[in-house]
Order: structure tokens, then sequence, then C-alpha cells
């Protein structure tokens, strides 16, 4: 049975809202500049063939597509059905056999202990009840299994991303997601049901093959978050955000040759399923 089976009107108020950031934009054009950061997660998992995994919030499969490839039975699931159109024909046309469901990370549609393995990367950080996120977790994981998330830090670039959006446009009524990113918080959401916490901090590379202010403008058209912070706007708020983000751009921009190149710092969260 799931963690959450009712959920008051405002929770599906805010579930609603998420949903409709998620699904604008296009979050593939982001996930493919990730992806190989995807790829190095899956591979440091060193998974063993024949294991039923879970993608939690897997958008258009940057885990589930490396994780099929090393042999894992994979079941992606997002609340983004537009993610999941993309993933499914993605995977028929390179003939790779994944299931792609639309689920809630808060209420997942799967029995207790259906997995050997759960991950999500940069995906369940972003619900709005954290504590259902670990209970489900915990209870779609079978004893003995695993569990592997990436959360953006509070002091990585997109860390800053958000917090810069955030005194232009007001967060939504919900915990931080950058919360789990957080090393004390993210040992108390898991210690009910997870042992064998491990914790590692490391850095993303994301390259852009243009300017700071042109990379702004690529994520406020594909990214759902900065998109919708836009539309919030009026055209002197859109102004002055766009101007602190092209700061915030360039200032951690390492690149020196016109294009724009971004480390962004994330917690590698392991825990062992009791």
């Amino acid at each position: 049975m799931s963690a959450a089976t009712t959920f008051i009107p405002e929770q599906e108020s805010l579930k609603a809202r998420l949903k409709a950031t998620w699904m604008s934009g296009d979050y593939d054009k982001i996930a493919r500049i990730i992806e190989t950061g995807g790829a190095e997660f899956i591979a440091r998992l060193e998974l063993k063939p024949g294991i039923r995994l879970l993608d939690i919030a897997c958008g258009t499969g940057n885990l589930s597509f490396p994780a099929a490839r090393a042999g894992a039975v994979v079941t992606g699931v997002d609340i983004a059905t537009n993610l999941l159109a993309t993933a499914r024909a993605r995977a028929q046309a390179e003939g790779i056999k994944i299931w792609f469901d639309e689920g809630d990370a808060e209420a997942l549609p799967y029995a207790d202990a259906s997995f050997d393995e759960i991950v999500t990367m940069f995906g369940a950080m972003f619900a709005s009840q954290p504590q259902l996120v670990a209970a489900e977790m915990a209870r779609v994981c079978r004893p003995g299994g695993r569990v592997a998330m990436a959360n953006w830090t509070p002091e990585g670039f997109i860390g800053q991303l958000f917090k810069t959006i955030s005194r232009h446009v007001m967060p939504p009524a919900m915990p931080s997601p950058l919360l789990w990113g957080d090393e004390a918080t993210v040992r108390e959401r898991l210690s009910d049901g997870f042992t064998n916490l491990q914790l590692m901090r490391r850095e993303l590379t994301m390259a852009f093959p243009m300017t700071p202010p042109a990379a702004v403008e690529f994520f406020r058209a594909w990214y759902g978050p900065t998109q919708r912070a836009f539309a919030t706007l009026d055209e002197a708020g859109q102004a002055a955000l766009r101007s602190d983000l092209e700061q915030l751009w360039t200032d951690n921009n390492l690149a020196t040759d016109g294009t724009t190149i971004i480390t962004s710092e994330y917690l590698e969260v392991r825990a062992t399923r009791t």
C-alpha cells in the first residue's frame, strides 16, 4: 500500500502546478547536456545484470538507459507525460526494453519490495512532500536493496540558480528541494528504514556552445522552472531576473572562448534498505 493514500486540496493544487512546471519547456534538451553525468552515476553503482531497478522522476531516461544497457530490468516513473512519451520513443528507436510509467514519487504505483535498486537524479528531490518520498522509496525497495540519489546542493551552481530565481519569484509553499542536497537533512530523512548511509559530494560539468547570456535564454526557453519563473513576471521583472541570471552564469563560466562551461555540485546519496 502506498505511503500516501489521500491528498488535501492544497496539495493537489500544488502537485498540479509542479506537474505543469516540468511539462513546460522541453527538459530533454537540458537532459542531453547532463546525460554523461547520468551514465557516470550509473557506472559507479556497478549494477548486477538482471536486477530490478526503479528510476524515480526519470524524465527522459538519463539513468534508465545506461541502467538498461548494464543489464538491469528497468522501470522509469515520472509525473510529466510528455517526458515519458519522449523516453518511450527513444527506447523504441534504440531497441531497448524499458517500462515507462506515469506516477507520483509520493505515491508510487508499485507493490512493496518490488525493486532491488531505486535511483533518482535531480528528480525526486523536487517532490513537494519529502517525507513521503523517503517512505515510498523504503516501501518499494526490498530489504537489503539499495537507494541511490543525486541531489543538487544549496551551495552548487544549480542551487544558486534556484536561489537567484527565488529572489524574484515566490517559491512554492513546500520544503526547499535543495534540502535533499544537505547532508544533515538527508541523514534525518533516511534514518527510518535505511542503514549504511554514504554521502559524497560530486560535480557535474555542463557545456553550452554559446555565451552565458545565450545560456540564460536557453534555460529560459527549455527548463521548466526557469520558463515558469519568467512567465510570472512583468517586463521589468523579467529584465531584472535576466540580469541577475546573466551575472550568475558569467561569474561561474569556466570557458574563455565565447562558450559556457559550468560545474555544479551535487550530493550523491547511497543507502541500504533494512
